[in-house]
């Protein structure tokens, strides 16, 4: 089953059970997931994007997320800042299960000898090896220092 059978179904089922919450949440994924099928159309194409660009957006809506939480703390509204940590839970349940540490640092290694990186220069390959390989399942914000910090030494 395909991420936006997942995402429908769970719509389907949070409708049934009344959650107001989690409709609320489903339905804003589904748009920005129609919103990015739509800017990726063009003549030739009307394919919708695939599940991996699609992890990408659900990534991108928690980190808008978490900042949002950090802003509404910071500004002494901390039932907003609930809200956006409720949200946040909820389309977590849709991405891929994250890599851990240990294995973020054996995709780095195992990228930076695919590309035969040696220095800062190669930075941009590697990344983009990663991002094309563990899309949705590493955070590349926290990977960019640490290939940064691993190319830095050689």
């Amino acid at each position: 089953m395909g991420l936006r059978d997942s995402l429908n179904g769970a719509l389907k089922e949070a409708m049934k059970a009344k959650d107001a919450r989690r409709v609320g949440t489903l339905r804003m994924v589904l748009a920005a997931i129609k919103d990015r099928d739509i800017a990726a159309r063009t003549e030739a194409s009307r394919e919708p994007v695939s599940d991996e660009d699609l992890f990408g957006v659900l990534s991108k809506m928690i980190k808008q997320r978490e900042e949002s939480a950090v802003t509404y703390a910071a500004g002494g509204r901390p039932e907003l800042a609930e809200q956006e940590r409720a949200e946040i839970d909820i389309i977590r349940e849709f991405l891929p299960r994250q890599m851990d540490e240990a294995g973020v640092h054996a995709a780095i290694e195992a990228a930076i000898a695919a590309t035969g990186a040696s220095s800062m220069k190669d930075m941009g390959a590697v990344m983009a090896h990663l991002k094309e390989r563990h899309a949705g399942t590493m955070d590349f914000a926290k990977a960019s220092a640490a290939v940064k910090a691993r190319l830095s030494v050689r």
